[in-house]
């Protein structure tokens, strides 16, 4: 069993750990800064059924975290590098 995983947690699947490496990749993260991928059900009104949720958690400084409302196996680079590089929204 991978270490950090639980009994009976599925290991993440192959488009999952690819855009994981993408994600890495686009913000130039180190080895040292944790990057999750999950491929959630969507519980907000209008929501697709799955939406994948990208979380960036470095040693030091803020996390940082995007939802992209559409399932993992529809997600471009091209796709995800928008979500990633946008401006952040501050309210």
């Amino acid at each position: 069993m991978p270490l950090g995983s639980r009994p009976g947690q599925p290991e993440p699947g192959p488009r999952l750990r690819e855009l994981k490496e993408t994600v890495r990749a686009l913000l130039g993260l180190d080895d040292d800064t944790a990057v999750m991928v999950r491929q959630l059900g969507c519980t907000e009104p209008d929501c697709p059924p799955l939406e994948t949720v990208v979380a960036v958690l470095p040693m030091e400084g803020e996390a940082r975290r995007w939802t992209l409302h559409r399932p993992a196996d529809r997600i471009t680079e091209a796709g995800l590098r928008a979500a990633l590089l946008a401006p952040e929204q501050h309210d």
